[in-house]
Parts: C-alpha cells; sequence; structure tokens
C-alpha cells in the first residue's frame, strides 16, 4: 500500500513538472519574443473571451488590448523610448496590468512601486527606478505629492482622475493615442534578457530593493504558472493579491490570460467579502501568500466557504499549522504551494500537495533541478566549508541554506538587483568546485529523505539562546495552536549581559489572555532555549502589502516598557509569564535576574 501510495505521488508530481516544463523549454535570453508577444498570441487566440473582472466591469481580451496600446502610443508621443522607465504607483485596478503590458510593447520598462509605500521609502522607491513619470490614481496621488520634496529629480506626475495643479491628465491624454498595436518595428533587436519590469522587495528588514525582471524571467513565472496551475479557458483565478507582487502580478495572471482564462481581480484582500465574491463569480482558482490563510481560518464561519467551485488553491507561505484546517474547513480540492522569490533563481513545486512542504526533489529529479541545501553556521552567518574550501552539502533532515545554481540559461540566471553591490552579496563563489557561483537564497530548508523539502526560517530571523538556533519559524507554529491566539510572530532581542539573542514573541489575542495557561502550553511544546523570554501582545501585526510581518519595528521596540505602551510579559523561571514592569525590567537591565 505505501509503495502505491509512492508512485500515485510520483506520477501527479511527474504530470506538474511536466505541464510547467513543456511551456517554459522554449525561453531563451537571445530569443526576439518577448513577454508582450506571448500575451498578444493570447489576445489573439481569446479576443472574444472575458479576460478580467474588477468592481463590476468586465472587458474582453481584446479591450485590455485596447486599452494596453494606448499606454504604448502614449509612452511613444511623449518620447518615452526603449530603456526608459516608468514608475507606476497605484493601487489593484482594471488598467493596472494593461500599464505595463502596453508599455513593454514599445520597450519601456514599468518600475512597480508598492502603493502602501509612503514618505521615505516611497521617495526611496522611486529615486532608483530612475523613472521621470509616475502614474498614480486618486487614491495613491496625495501619498506622492507628500513625498515629491524627498525625490532627487523632478517627476511628471499623471493622473487617472482628475488633475490638479502641476498633476497631468493621463485619462485625457490616452482619448487620442490609437488603440491599434504599435509596430513591432519599435523594439528590433530588443531580447529575451532585456529588463522588462522592475519589481521590489518587501522592505522587511529596511528598505525596498529593487529588482530587475527580465522579459525572459516574466516568461518563466507567467508561462510556468500557465503550465505549473493546470488552468483553463473555463478557469477564472480568484486575485485579492497585490498586482505589484510577483505572486500576483504575474504568477496568477499568467494562468489564467495565457490560457483563455479569467481574472477576478480585487482592490485589496478582505477575509470577510472573500468566500462571497468566490461565490459569487464563480471562481474555480484562487491565489495566496503569506499569512492570507491564516486570515480566512482566522475568521468567523461564513455561509459560502463550503459553496464554492474551488478546484485549486496555489500561492506561497501555507503555514503548516494551517494547512489541514485550510483543506478540510473549505473543502479545497488541491493546494499547489510552490517555493521562489522575486528575484532569485530557484523554484521549487510541490504537485502532489503533501502537507507543509514547499517542494519536492525525488532522487530520480535530484540532477534536473538547480538549487542544494548547503550546511550553514547561524552564527557566523556563512556557509560551512570542508578542508578543501568548498561547500558541504547537507544530509536528509539536516538544516541549511537553500542555494541556487547561476548559469545562463534562462532558468538559472541570476539578474539581480539595480544596485550590484546588493547583488553581489547574494553570490556565492567556489559552493561545489572551483569557480562556480549560486545564489543565496537566505532561507534556511531541510529535505527529508523522499525528497520533500521544508521551510524553516530566514536566516535573519533564526538566532541564537544558550547555545542552540531557534527557528522563529517553528516557533510560531506552537505559539499559534494555543487557543485565543490569532497570530504570533517571533523575533530575538538583545539582552544586557547576556550571550546570544532572547527570544521574544507578538501576539495578536482572539479573546482574552490565560498568561498562566500559556506558560504551561509553551513549557509543554518547546524545549527550554525556544521558550519566549518576552511576550508583548499587539491589537494588529503591522504588515507589508502581501502579508509579511515586519519584525524591523518589534526588533528595535524590543522589551523596554518606557517604549512600549501594549502589555508585555516576561518568562519569570518560578511564576511562569508575568506582567513586565519598569522593576522587572530595571532588575534585567543590572543583570539580577537569573535567564
Amino acid at each position: 500500500m505505501r509503495l502505491q501510495a509512492r508512485l500515485k505521488r510520483d506520477l501527479k508530481f511527474w504530470q506538474g513538472l511536466q505541464r510547467t516544463l513543456k511551456r517554459v523549454k522554449s525561453i531563451a535570453r537571445d530569443s526576439e519574443n518577448l513577454i508582450c508577444d506571448d500575451l498578444q498570441a493570447a489576445v489573439e487566440q481569446h479576443r472574444a473571451r472575458p479576460a478580467m473582472t474588477f468592481e463590476g466591469r468586465t472587458v474582453t481580451y481584446g479591450e485590455l488590448d485596447a486599452m494596453a496600446n494606448r499606454y504604448a502610443h502614449w509612452a511613444k508621443g511623449l518620447n518615452i523610448r526603449r530603456g526608459h522607465v516608468v514608475a507606476l504607483f497605484m493601487p489593484n485596478r482594471m488598467e493596472y496590468f494593461a500599464v505595463w503590458y502596453g508599455l513593454s510593447k514599445v520597450g519601456v520598462v514599468t518600475a512597480l512601486i508598492n502603493n502602501q509605500l509612503s514618505g521615505p521609502a516611497l521617495a526611496h522607491s522611486l529615486n532608483i527606478s530612475g523613472a521621470n513619470h509616475v502614474i498614480v490614481d486618486p487614491e495613491t496621488s496625495s501619498v506622492f505629492e507628500q513625498a515629491r520634496k524627498l525625490l532627487e529629480r523632478n517627476m511628471h506626475e499623471w493622473v487617472l482622475g482628475a488633475a490638479h495643479g502641476d498633476q497631468r491628465d493621463l485619462v485625457q491624454a490616452l482619448k487620442s493615442c490609437s488603440q491599434l498595436p504599435p509596430d513591432r518595428s519599435v523594439r528590433e533587436d530588443m531580447t529575451a534578457a532585456d529588463t522588462a519590469l522592475l519589481i521590489y522587495t518587501s522592505g522587511t528588514t529596511g528598505l525596498p530593493k529593487a529588482a530587475r525582471i527580465t522579459h525572459m524571467r516574466a516568461q518563466l513565472y507567467m508561462r510556468g504558472f500557465a503550465g505549473a496551475t493546470g488552468a483553463r479557458a473555463t478557469d477564472r483565478i480568484y486575485v485579492a493579491l497585490p498586482l505589484y507582487h510577483a505572486t500576483g502580478g504575474l504568477c496568477a495572471l499568467g494562468a489564467a490570460l495565457l490560457n483563455g482564462g479569467s481574472v477576478v481581480l480585487k482592490r485589496r484582500f478582505s477575509a470577510s467579502q472573500f468566500w462571497g465574491d468566490i461565490v459569487e463569480q464563480g471562481c474555480t482558482m484562487f491565489v495566496y501568500i503569506g499569512e492570507l490563510c491564516r486570515y480566512l481560518v482566522n475568521h468567523a464561519p461564513d455561509e459560502n466557504e463550503t459553496r464554492h467551485k474551488i478546484r485549486l488553491a496555489f500561492g506561497n507561505g501555507l503555514r503548516p499549522d494551517v494547512w489541514p484546517e485550510m483543506k478540510q474547513r473549505f473543502r479545497i480540492p488541491d493546494i499547489l504551494e510552490f517555493y521562489g522569490s522575486t528575484e532569485g533563481n530557484v523554484s521549487a513545486f510541490n504537485f502532489d500537495g503533501h502537507e507543509g512542504a514547499i517542494g519536492r526533489v525525488p532522487k530520480w529529479m535530484k540532477k534536473q533541478v538547480n538549487f542544494r541545501l548547503v550546511q550553514f553556521d547561524v552564527e557566523s552567518g556563512e556557509v560551512v566549508r570542508g578542508t578543501d574550501g568548498l561547500c558541504i552539502e547537507c544530509g536528509a533532515g539536516q538544516v541549511g541554506q537553500c542555494i541556487g545554481r547561476i548559469a545562463g540559461d534562462a532558468r538559472t540566471e541570476f539578474s539581480g538587483y539595480l544596485d550590484k553591490a546588493a547583488s553581489e552579496k547574494k553570490i556565492i563563489q567556489n559552493v561545489f568546485e572551483r569557480g562556480d557561483a549560486w545564489f543565496a537564497t537566505g532561507d534556511l530548508m531541510k529535505m527529508d529523505a523522499e525528497g520533500y523539502v521544508y521551510f524553516v526560517d530566514r536566516i535573519g530571523d533564526t538566532f541564537r539562546w544558550k547555545g542552540e538556533n531557534v527557528s522563529t519559524s517553528e516557533v510560531e507554529g506552537r505559539l499559534q495552536a494555543f487557543p485565543g491566539i490569532a497570530q504570533a510572530t517571533v523575533f530575538g532581542v538583545q539582552v544586557d549581559g547576556a550571550e546570544g539573542r532572547a527570544g521574544m514573541a507578538a501576539l495578536v489575542l482572539d479573546g482574552a489572555f490565560d498568561a498562566k495557561a500559556f506558560g504551561e502550553h509553551v513549557k509543554r511544546e518547546l524545549p527550554s532555549y525556544a521558550q519566549p523570554l518576552f511576550l508583548r501582545v499587539l491589537p494588529a501585526m503591522d504588515t507589508t502589502g502581501t502579508f509579511k510581518v515586519r519584525k524591523v519595528d518589534l526588533v528595535k521596540d524590543g522589551y523596554d516598557p518606557a517604549k512600549i505602551k501594549s502589555p508585555l510579559f516576561f518568562h519569570d523561571p518560578k511564576r511562569g509569564y508575568v506582567k513586565l514592569t519598569k522593576s522587572v525590567f530595571d532588575r534585567l537591565a543590572a543583570g539580577a535576574v537569573r535567564l
């Protein structure tokens, strides 16, 4: 029976892999076929079919293409030429995809700016883009205006709405632009290795970095998921993720639009509207990321949560403690979890839906995938090297850093960031042989004997305490199993006079908090070195637009009750979790408390 189950899993993995490889095998650096050519081909095949629905309005493939063509001619009319950058700073809306699709037709690069940014972070993202023009809408124009004084150069602001002062009316400008495709000669000599988009890192630990997304990489995202999901022309994919991010803006859109399917686009995610929307729109798939799934399972039961037609949910970041409830409570037939990063060259797929795994590399496939796990020293922050100076590959069950081989083909290329120094920091030389180069993902993972790969932690998040490595993601999973904990995030904080970093957890509660019962749960579930020394109760987590918790501010705040107004607790060795008062803090600072 075990053999039969394994063969069934292998078959499902193989089928998924074949679907994906079939769609991406023809992608090449020197190809003149660009991402806009892929999309144009889909338009010609499915011109009359519905392509996208947004806030009650549906457009066909032909109408979406006509919209994109207007943006292409708008750029040409302003002499925005091949290789120039236009910044796009808008929330999800019907025009979002059409803007960058249209600009790509004339070789213009679109910088997809996180619409959650403001002030210095927004100005930084705009400054490093090199753009002289920015497209905004009524929701983001005032935010841009406030950041304008921080810009290094003057930017022409184009508004999809009423324009005021120095703003320019983009709606009016587009009226005089042709709906016909621009002549292909305008991008003559361009290849798939040219840049199509700038997509920014989330900035969870600092200012965002701009990753270069070539036409080739955009094709890998869009074609890859068109194959991996097995999407069909009859599928309707619900997208509540921000389109400035690759998972929603490329992976999900590619799955739908390169197969003749339809996108049901939301301005933003809402747990209370999620299932009602999906039932009303007849959606058959949805895409997720980060903690979106946790928000769904933490939400009150909804009469629509099992009345849907969903056959597949796909995305990344589905935590192991949420996975079974997600699948069973909402009756989702299949979940496709994947691993990837905006700038990296590593991708993995869990085609057979093995709970908790982010991907799989069966032994018979190992030579055909470009990533490996190598031993890593958390304390030094470096890979472990043997006596020969080369890296040491991890064995089954051993935690190590995931790295991806850098080579010249589409699947192994590392395009990097606009910041060359930041790009170089992500490359490890002389890994398995002299002269080779590998991309460092910054993620710790482990692989079991069957080839299933499991995410352990971000390298910057894992910390050492009492001589042991503490995985924040594993501790978070244990804490969130306690009744009444809606969300938990764990990080390390410096304690005067103590070696390493002590664990601290920020908690969002769903009801009353029983500190004594929670302490008993922590003691039962976690070894002593992994038990959080400090707790902080928050009304909500500060997250990025892609639902990643911003730990940088939590680490900066630490556990000082003079700085933090929300409830704080300290783990007393004898009494369990007690309120962290100023007197307790002072005793800790003086080294009067034994940790």
